[in-house]
């Protein structure tokens, strides 16, 4: 019996214990912050996945605070660009002065924040601790930086990630979470929790590309797996704490389409109306023909106002910048540098409006200080999630007003995002609940509900 009793025990992925207790705690610290605080000390490698404006910053300095009291060693947290000042500003004030922003690879002190992109600059054998803020944004480095970026992290004993978005599209994304962190393997995690649809089609006999399923019988054990490495929170009552003071404000969003005026042919016949765009060449091509009237309706809506473009073409940020004399621009060719400085002066409120693209700013900077901004549509929930969230978070005093500006054939693209949206969010609700459900089973559950097979209890 207690052979059969271990072997189903060995079936169990269990996510191992790496930490110690905590030594320290910031004065000030919400409940539910140390909540997540000392669990993820306790852990050692833990995923941090806490909606925005919760206090990742303040949570992830805690836990290199303890790295540091009880092994003396250094700790690396790795941000998007520009958000290292928040983290010494926040540092500053819970009382933390050993840390430093290296941008040369160069650094004295026991806390070194450092740009993802400087990375290659460090050694990971001179850090005991690495820990990643947005850690989401690994999705969006080429495959170079993003291969340094996980090898580094691998070799370094504790790990922790920090994001708001840690699986927008899908749960199989949570595995890319898990392997980095060094529990199990992405591969490992499809072939045990997940089936895939290969070879399936659609209504029109289309190959519809091969897509992977929770197991509906392995749901249970799939969550509480998830349980053991991550901590989920959407606000402070997923963690059995009050709410009080998280209450976001109204969040506005406006659709402004702006008539196209290329000339459409159907059968040979000129159509009055534009086509809508269905492929995402169609759309890209959509989004170059009427970059002037788009352009022209976003200044127009941010005249007067403390605001941020966010666009996706060149030539839209080249036109929004000339076309509004108050706003600066960031741009891919501008040196990290640069584009560090231009958004911080954003932060700090000495810049009135800013120009840039999503997929270049869009993750872990707090601009609660404005509440306006203009988005030009892509298909990416997850661009579009974190460009709201820079002014719509905890911490915002004022009702947000999103304008998303379109063209006429751009409508599928903003149905795309609708539906997204509506996923992510289901997808993360249900994510939180269940990674958050008692899942206290032991060995001792088996003993009441297996049942030996007659020719086992004859030997």
């Amino acid at each position: 019996m207690g052979t059969y009793i271990e072997f189903l025990k060995s079936k169990r992925h269990e996510a191992s214990d790496f930490g110690f207790e905590p030594v320290w705690m910031p004065n000030g610290a919400f409940d539910f912050q140390e909540h997540i605080i000392n669990k993820a000390v306790r852990k050692g490698r833990v995923g941090i996945f806490a909606d925005t404006g919760l206090g990742k910053t303040l949570q992830q300095l805690a836990i290199a605070e303890n790295v540091i009291r009880v092994t003396n060693k250094r700790v690396l947290i790795l941000t998007p660009l520009a958000v290292a000042f928040q983290f010494i500003e926040e540092a500053t004030r819970i009382g933390i002065d050993d840390i430093e922003h290296s941008k040369d690879g160069k650094f004295s002190k026991k806390i070194v924040v450092c740009n993802y992109e400087r990375l290659h600059l460090l050694n990971s054998d001179d850090f005991e601790c690495v820990i990643l803020d947005e850690s989401s944004i690994l999705k969006n480095f080429a495959g170079k930086t993003r291969d340094l970026i996980v090898a580094f992290i691998k070799k370094v004993p504790y790990r922790f990630l920090a994001t708001a978005t840690p699986s927008p599209n899908d749960f199989i994304e949570l595995g890319n979470s898990s392997e980095a962190l060094g529990y199990m393997g992405y591969m490992d995690m499809l072939g045990k929790f997940f089936k895939s649809n290969q070879g399936s089609v659609d209504s029109n006999n289309r190959n519809i590309g091969e897509k992977f399923y929770l197991k509906p019988h392995a749901e249970r054990d799939f969550f509480a797996w998830v349980n053991q490495w991550s901590i989920m929170v959407k606000k402070p009552s997923d963690l059995g704490y009050s709410d009080a003071g998280y209450d976001l404000p109204a969040l506005h969003t406006n659709n402004h389409v702006v008539h196209n005026s290329k000339q459409w042919s159907i059968g040979g016949q000129m159509s009055l109306y534009a086509m809508p765009a269905k492929t995402m060449n169609e759309v890209r091509e959509e989004q170059k023909l009427p970059v002037t009237e788009r352009c022209e309706k976003a200044v127009a809506l941010a005249e007067g106002k403390t605001s941020v473009y966010w666009c996706n073409l060149n030539e839209e940020s080249s036109l929004l910048h000339q076309l509004d004399s108050e706003s600066v621009e960031i741009t891919g060719g501008m040196s990290i540098d640069k584009k560090e400085d231009i958004l911080v002066s954003f932060a700090r409120g000495d810049i009135k409006r800013l120009v840039t693209k999503a997929r270049m700013t869009s993750m872990g900077l707090n601009w609660q200080h404005c509440n306006h901004t203009v988005y030009f549509p892509t298909w990416s929930y997850e661009q579009y999630y974190q460009a709201i969230r820079r002014f719509w978070r905890f911490g915002q005093k004022h009702e947000v007003v999103c304008d998303l500006v379109i063209s006429d054939g751009q409508e599928r693209v903003m149905e795309a995002l609708q539906q997204k949206t509506q996923k992510a969010i289901e997808l993360f609700e249900n994510l939180v609940a269940n990674a958050n459900r008692d899942f206290s089973m032991t060995v001792k559950d088996f003993d009441k509900k297996v049942q030996l097979p007659g020719f086992l209890k004859c030997m």
